[in-house]
């Protein structure tokens, strides 16, 4: 009787596993269903679909900062420059800074020396061409940084494929005309030929015509600017600070940068300045960094 007593016992507990185990896979079935799939051995859970797109996303992210980290003491930087936000889905609206009008202003591209935004960024372009430093596009590639071109014919026909490896790294190539001329002495004709001529220059070379024109010097007339518009320019940057090897300049009596500000820097090396274009970066991005800025694409906010 005592055998019997057992036996019955043995079942009872069988069958309280087994719905035990039924049970659990329901659960499971529901939790997969929140949580994702388990994972294999010694591999993260898989998650439910929006939360694994998170983890993606921030494990790319830890990886690009990581990689930015690793570049920025490979170029002798003390601290990685700051990361860009994405550009402004609508434009900010573009008009002539104060006392760089010319007249009939209003009907021509506009100049200006910061683009209007609230987001902690800056602007870098180079001009000219003359300085062809591959160790500057290897920089800017593993640093991560964008910049804008301003391209004059004179120069850069000396090596036309340094700067087609420039564009092919994401670079806007801008017009700064075939010979860098000081254009208000010039008459209007003269003009057109020079600016309308780079952008025939660009776009036969590299594929695109420049809608940003800098003039050299950042010398221009209203005759400058009726020419630039008639061969397709649509605005004018001019710059508000100056980067060089081994220092600053400023154009604002506060010596500082402001939200959107728009830097200028050349093709130089020590022919020039007193260090690299790689020194004349690190200069830049130190300044940049130090204040909490951000270097962005300009044709993001134009």
């Amino acid at each position: 009787m005592a055998g019997k007593a057992k036996k019955r016992a043995l079942l009872a507990l069988a069958a309280l596993g087994v719905g035990a185990v039924a049970s659990g896979c329901a659960a499971d079935t529901g939790a997969e269903r929140d949580r994702g799939a388990p994972a294999a051995h010694g591999q993260q859970p898989r998650l439910a679909p929006p939360a694994q797109a998170l983890r993606e996303y921030a494990q790319r992210l830890r990886a690009s900062q990581a990689a930015r980290a690793a570049a920025a003491k490979r170029w002798g930087l003390a601290k990685p420059p700051l990361t860009a936000p994405a550009g402004p889905a609508a434009k900010p609206l573009l008009t002539t800074r104060k006392g760089f009008e010319v007249r009939g202003q209003a009907e021509l591209p506009p100049v200006f020396t910061t683009v209007p935004t609230k987001d902690k960024v800056v602007f870098l372009t180079v001009d000219d061409g003359a300085e062809k430093d591959p160790a500057f596009l290897r920089m800017m590639s593993d640093l991560k940084i964008p910049y804008t071109a301003f391209l004059s014919d004179y120069l850069v026909k000396e090596d036309y494929g340094y700067f087609k490896r420039m564009r092919d790294h994401g670079v806007a190539l801008n017009n700064h005309t075939l010979n860098h001329r000081y254009l208000p002495a010039l008459s209007y004709e003269a003009q057109r030929r020079e600016i309308c001529g780079m952008q025939d220059v660009i776009e036969r070379r590299y594929g695109k015509r420049p809608e940003l024109f800098r003039p050299p010097y950042g010398n221009y007339n209203r005759d400058t600017l009726r020419a630039a518009r008639s061969c397709g320019v649509k605005a004018v940057p001019l710059w508000a600070s100056e980067g060089f090897a081994d220092h600053m300049e400023w154009r604002e009596w506060d010596k500082d940068l402001h939200p959107g500000d728009i830097i200028l820097t050349h093709f130089r090396g020590r022919e020039d300045w007193k260090g690299t274009m790689p020194d004349m970066v690190r200069t830049v991005l130190k300044t940049v960094t130090d204040r909490g800025y951000a270097v962005a694409r300009l044709e993001d906010y134009l």
